[in-house]
This record gives structure tokens, sequence and C-alpha cells, in this order.
């Protein structure tokens, strides 16, 4: 039977005896709250709260965090309160336990909702203590450590959330020693095979580059003394996973990629990195592109060096990092430098402000976001290591995921730039919303008071912030429509059974919605809109009618379509019916009011089938809003005609939307154009301008 292990001071010397003395009660807490539990190992359960606060004592961090990883497990495991936890140690060691705690105690649909809800929790206690995410990743490096004793199908499952979620929140961190450690075990667990080959090639590559490392050390090393630079060098062996994606990503084998060696140059000032990278380049040739300084221009995380690759006496690519002892102690600890160098901690005080403004945002997030499985695919948005620094008007510099947008951009500087953006100028130059940025653009948003988000951005956003904000903001949009389109729908079903929404009293409401699914009035009449309710059964449930055939039977009049409804009411794409055509609507759950022309031949069984579904509607002849119409023009292939026939659909006061043309264009071609038009009346004249033109042979409205 193993023996319990006994609390080493020697690894907690830092601390003040008073402070040691709180830290020793927690840990004879914890056994307690443990005893008789054992690990999957055999061990008792108490070694890994133990392990946990020794890993954390590796970066120095205070008291209350260590006594937090003593008793990060006694909530879920033993039952012990929070309040207990507050009365025996504080708040604010309660705070860190229950913000590491699983939301084991509360129901989901599914595991993956009660894995989401876990990381929501546990990304917000972050957001308010960064110290949580530091037990957190503490917690799980000894658990990644000790995985071989858990089942296969378990172990692969930790694998990959550990490789998905917390190496990349590590990284985001800086905490660069604890993600690659992630890496390389969640790599060994989730593809063992590859691992264990990759491993014995670069074991017996090691033997035979030992001789071409060792001299290539001490070429640079001698450099840099001629050129009276003090620095330590030391050449290092790339990371597994880091060779293995190399190989993945660039389809190579083993022996394609040189460089699985790097040198690391550790120099004492920031102008002696500078004078270290001429004296390289001057030894040997650098690989051109390869350079990055991320000295001027810190990663978000913090992390500082001089990159740059060159080729050795051998003719094999080198990667060289330099940096000053200061940035070294950041890139290896992150964040938890600030506990582990606390005299340094004014020049760490922009890396803090990073770390921070990125936890923030995991708040305002969390705000937008309707549920934890939604507000998790943010967060994982957000912790792609790949990224672009770019510049506002002002100069000041943003950095972004590799991939981002100007409306990324927008978002990023203020969610209401975001909301109202309407185009954007990158290096002085109007481009598209949707195109990427790059390294050094200088990005300017232009806005308008009326603008709202597109749906589309969607489509091509990057930052989990932007896609949140604009996912809350067509949610709050399409929920007021809706309200507003429930309410006409209601209204003209209440007029068909002779009387309206104003004789409607609020007792006949409240009874109405306390029987219902929905929790309001102004809910009700959402779910009305999206389809998710009839009104016809709404409009009987408030004035109590029983006889639902005699009432259907008695409908009569139409709802009015304005065209300006939003995403409420939709104008179907199988037809693009337009003022002036016939239409007739359809009801469908979650997507509201479908307005189609009465001759589309793709509604014509559904109306047959399922009468019940469509409902009569027509156009407001007051509308002023421009409709989506297409037409096809077959012209003689003469050379000026598409600049004709543009003019004349100018000249007819058409705006056009969108055009194609056959790939076939010998003696005539065809182009489809989608126009903008104001009703039928207004298409016909557009269509009579084009029939004037010798060179149009054939002209038609295309429905579909």
């Amino acid at each position: 039977m193993a023996a319990v292990p006994v609390l080493d001071e020697k690894r907690f010397a830092y601390l003040k005896p008073s402070d040691f003395t709180r830290l020793a009660d927690a840990y004879r807490f914890s056994e307690a709250a443990h005893a008789g539990q054992k690990r999957q190992s055999g061990e008792p359960y108490v070694s890994h709260p133990l392990a946990v606060a020794e890993i954390l004592a590796g970066w120095r961090l205070d008291g209350q965090t260590l006594m937090a990883a003593f008793l990060h497990d006694v909530m879920e495991d033993a039952s012990v309160t929070k309040t207990e936890i507050s009365d025996t140690f504080g708040r604010p060691v309660a705070e860190l336990v229950d913000g590491v705690s699983k939301l084991d105690k509360i129901e989901f649909q599914s595991a993956e909702d009660a894995q989401a809800g876990n990381f929501r929790k546990m990304l917000l206690a972050m957001a308010r203590d960064v110290r949580v995410i530091l037990i957190k990743l503490a917690d799980r490096l000894h658990n990644m450590r000790t995985l071989g004793a858990v089942p296969p199908a378990k172990r692969r499952r930790i694998a990959r959330e550990t490789m998905e979620i917390y190496a990349p929140i590590a990284n985001r961190l800086g905490l660069n020693a604890l993600y690659h450690e992630l890496e390389e075990l969640a790599f060994s667990h989730l593809h063992p095979l590859r691992y264990s080959v990759l491993a014995k090639a670069t074991k017996a590559a090691r033997g035979n580059r030992r001789e071409v490392i060792s001299k290539t050390e001490v070429a640079m090393r001698s450099k840099l003394v001629d050129s009276g630079i003090g620095a330590a060098v030391t050449g290092r062996e790339k990371h597994l996973y880091s060779t293995y994606k190399k190989m993945v990503e660039k389809q190579l084998s083993f022996s394609e990629v040189h460089d699985i060696y790097g040198f690391r140059v550790v120099v004492n000032t920031v102008p002696d990195c500078y004078l270290a990278l001429g004296a390289l380049h001057a030894l040997y040739k650098p690989i051109p592109g390869k350079f990055k300084d991320y000295i001027a221009i810190p990663k978000a995380n913090g992390y500082q060096s001089l990159h740059t690759a060159l080729i050795d006496p051998y003719g094999l690519p080198v990667e060289v990092q330099i940096r000053t002892e200061h940035m070294h102690h950041v890139a290896e600890s992150g964040v938890a430098s600030h506990w582990m160098y606390k005299d340094e901690e004014e020049s760490l005080s922009d890396l803090q402000k990073q770390a921070h403004l990125w936890l923030q945002s995991l708040l305002e997030i969390q705000n937008q976001s309707g549920d934890s499985a939604e507000f998790l695919e943010h967060v994982k948005v957000d912790l792609f290591p790949d990224e672009v620094y770019v510049f506002t008007p002002k100069g000041r510099i943003m950095s972004l995921p590799r991939g981002a947008t100007a409306v990324d951009f927008a978002y990023a500087v203020h969610t209401d730039i975001g909301n109202r953006c309407v185009a954007a100028k990158v290096n002085g130059e109007l481009v598209p919303l949707r195109g990427e940025l790059r390294n050094g653009d200088r990005v300017e948003i232009i806005t308008a008071s009326h603008a709202k988000p597109n749906p589309a951005w969607l489509q091509y956003v990057r930052t989990g912030k932007a896609r949140a904000n604009i996912r809350h903001f067509l949610k709050t949009m399409q929920y007021e429509e809706s309200a507003s389109l429930g309410e006409r729908l209601l209204e003209q079903a209440l007029k068909a059974l002779g009387t309206g929404l104003a004789g409607i009293d609020d007792a006949s409401w409240e009874r109405v919605v306390r029987d219902s699914v929905s929790r309001s009035r102004q809910e009700m009449l959402a779910d009305i809109g999206l389809g998710k309710q009839l009104p016809a059964v709404i409009a009987r449930r408030l004035l109590r009618h029983a006889d639902s055939a005699r009432d259907e039977a008695k409908a009569t009049g139409s709802v009015t379509i304005r065209g300006t409804e939003g995403m409420a009411v939709q104008l179907a794409s199988c037809c693009r019916p337009i003022p002036g055509d016939q239409i007739v609507g359809s009801i469908k759950k979650g997507q509201g009011l479908v307005v189609h022309a009465t001759d589309c031949a793709q509604i014509e069984r559904s109306r047959r089938i399922e009468p019940e579904q469509w409902i009569d509607v027509e156009w407001d002849p007051g509308t002023t809003r421009l409709f989506l119409a297409a037409i096809k023009v077959t012209v003689a292939n003469q050379r000026g005609v598409l600049a004709k026939v543009a003019s004349e659909i100018a000249d007819a006061g058409a705006n056009i939307d969108s055009i194609s043309m056959d790939d076939d264009r010998s003696l005539y071609t065809t182009m489809a154009f989608v126009l903008e038009v104001a009703n039928r009346r207004h298409l016909a004249r557009v269509m009579r301008s084009l029939r004037r033109l010798p060179d149009v042979k054939k002209i038609a409205r295309v429905r579909e």
C-alpha cells in the first residue's frame, strides 16, 4: 500500500513562515477530505493536489494560490462546501477553488454541454483572477504526466481536450514551457505509434548531427565574443510535435525535415540583441523572408525575441532566437513571471495589460453568447497562435488572428464601430470588408449611423469577439422584427374572429402566456413571427373559442408586406417576388414568414398537401424600398455591348446588383443580371428600354 506523501518544506521555502503554516493546514485539510480515496494509479489521492501545488511553487505563486491548489478537488470529490473553505481559509481561497471546480452538480443535456459549461465557468473565473487558470493548467499538467493509468478511451478524450483547449490557453498566456510539454504529452497519447516512431528517428539523428550542432554552436559563440557581445548560446532539439506538424503541413518525410535543431542566444540588453543579429548574419547567410522582430512588435502573449534562419556551413537551415534574460523569463513563464520576478514588475506591466485585455474580452463574449457551447466555440477561435499585426490610423498596433478581416479589426477597436461599419480603407485604399489583413496594414474603418451587422459577415470573421457580437445583434434584431410580424399575424387572426388586439384585456394575455411555453407577451409574439406558434391557435385561446374548424373557415383578410420587416419576412429566392406580383406566405418554424409568388412551381405541391401552412399576403402599395429581380439578356457579341446594356439599365433608374456571362461567346452572348427595382412596372420599363437596343436579341425575366 502506497504511503501518504509528506509536505516538503524546501519546495515552498520562498514563502513567509506564516504563509507556510497556513499552507500546511490546507494540506492536512485536503489529506483528511481525500482520506481513503485512490488515484487510478493506486497512489493516495492527496498526491495529486500536492503535485499541483509543487508545480505552482515552481512559478513561485503566492500562498493563497497554493492553498487553493491543495483544495481544488475537495468540493467535487469530498462534498466540502464553498462556505466551509471560506470560513477556514478565507474568501479569496474559496473563490479560487470554486473557479477551478467542475460543474458536476448541474444536469446537462449531453457530455459536450457539461464540458462546455465547465470551460465557460473556468474561463469566466479566470477573467476575474488569472490564478484560476494557472491552477487549472498545473492540474492538467500533472494529470497528463500520469495519464498512462487511465483507460484508453478516456485517455484520448483528455489528450484531445488538452491539445484543443489547455495547450492553446497556456500559449495565449505566454507559458511557453508548459505549452510545449502539454502538446508533447497530448501528442504521445493521441498518436502513440507516430510519437514512438518519431522519437526513435530523432534519437538516431541526434547522434549523426551532434558534431554538426557542436561545431555550429562553437562558431556562433566565438563570433559573438569577437564582436564584444556577452551571450549564452545553447543548441536545442525541437519538440517532436513541432516536427510532426511541419511534416504534416508540408507533406515531408522525417529525412526531409532538416531544422529539428535550433539555437537560443541570450544577451544582456536590447541593443545587444540587434548587434548579435548582425554578427550572426555576418557569420552565416540569412534565409530571406525568415526574419521576425518580436521585440519591436511583441506577440499578443507578451513574447519578445528576434527570430532568424541561417544556412550553416553544411548547407542546413539553422533557426536562431535572440533575446535578453528578462525576455527569456517572460517567454518561458508568461503571466506566471509576474509572481516569479516581482522585482521586474514595472517592466512586466505591458504583459499584464495584454493578458488582462484578453481575459476581459472573454467577459464581453460571454455577455453576447447564448449558451456554453457557443461561448466555447468563440473562445476556441481566439486561441489560434498565428497572428497578424496591423495599425490603427493613429499608429496603435493591434494583434489579430491570421486570416482576420476589416470587420474583425472594427470589433477589436470597439463593438459600436463593428456594428456600424460600412467600408474599410487599408493603406489608404478602399477594400472589401471580407479581405484578409496582412502584417503592417494601416486600417481605417468607415461607419454610418444607420448601418447594422450583415449576417454574411459570420462566414468570414475570425475573432470570437466579432462573431459573438454579430450573432447577438442579429438575434436581438430578429427577435424585435419577429415580434412586430407576430403582432400583425395575430391581429389578422383576431379580425377573422370578429375582434382585434385592442379588444384583448391584460388578464386574458397573462392567462394565455402562463399556460404557454413563452415567458412574456413579447416572446409569444416573437414565437408567432418565427412560426413556432400558430396565430389562429393563440387568437382562439385569447378569445376562449372552442370550435377551431369553424373559426378557421371564417378566416379572411391578408397580411400586408412592406419589404422593410428585416429578417422576420424573407422573400423566397426560388421565385424572387417583387411588388406587383401576386404573392402568398408560408409560416415556417424558425424562419418566420417566407413570401413566394403564387405561381412559384416549387410551392405547388406544398400548398396542395399542407394548406394550413399558407396565409394570404399582399404588398403595401406605399412601399419605397428596392427589390431584387433577375433577367437574362441575349446580345450580339459586339465590342462595347456590355457598356451599352449597363448604361440603358442605369438610364431606366435601376441598379445592377450582380452580373454573370456565359462561357460560350461565339456569335451571341447571354448575360444574367440581378437588378434592384422598385416594382413590376419598374422592371417592365427597364426591359422595354433594353429591347430598343439593336444588339439585344432576346430578353426575359428569370424566376429561379
